[in-house]
């Protein structure tokens, strides 16, 4: 698996921790009038945090595990929306979120720092994405980290146009 990805899968919590601190109290539950363009779900940016938490520990820790012991597995899509409604994302510590976080991306890391050839190569079928492997679940996961930060960004401006720079 190549450096610069599993640097940035390492570098992430961090990026994610100090991009969260940096929104205005008022704006971490601001949602704006108009979705358009948002380059991730449509989360807040508190909302962001619990699903990137969710989505390290109940898809990714979940696809890895099955891509690694099952032959040729299916791994569903998580449903985002309806897994923040039934979690309650807006009545969740984002802190705490953050916290959980940190720790599922350090097990996912240790996880893959003992792969061998074989196994970065081990077959799956993710929905919405079709076939993959194991080193290609890393991509998509690093894609998806990468996804919420434009997501927290978006949101940000948003938020800076519509109230004023804070």
């Amino acid at each position: 698996m190549d450096p610069a990805t599993l640097r940035a899968l390492a570098e992430f919590p961090d990026s994610l921790e100090a991009h969260f601190a940096a929104f205005p109290a008022d704006a971490v539950h601001w949602s704006p009038a108009d979705w358009s363009g948002i380059p991730s779900e449509r989360f807040t940016a508190h909302e962001q945090v619990c699903h990137v938490r969710d989505v390290e520990i109940d898809g990714y820790h979940v696809r890895f595990r099955r891509a690694l012991d099952e032959a040729n597995p299916f791994l569903p899509d998580l449903g985002s929306e309806a897994l923040a409604r039934e979690r309650n994302y807006v009545g969740q510590d984002a802190h705490a979120a953050l916290a959980a976080f940190r720790a599922a991306r350090r097990e996912t890391l240790a996880l893959l720092a003992h792969l061998d050839a074989t196994q970065w190569s081990r077959p799956a079928f993710f929905e919405d994405y079709g076939p993959t492997t194991v080193r290609g679940l890393v991509h998509y996961l690093c894609s998806h980290d990468q996804q919420h930060m434009a997501g927290l960004q978006w949101l940000r401006g948003k938020f800076d146009a519509v109230r004023g720079a804070v």
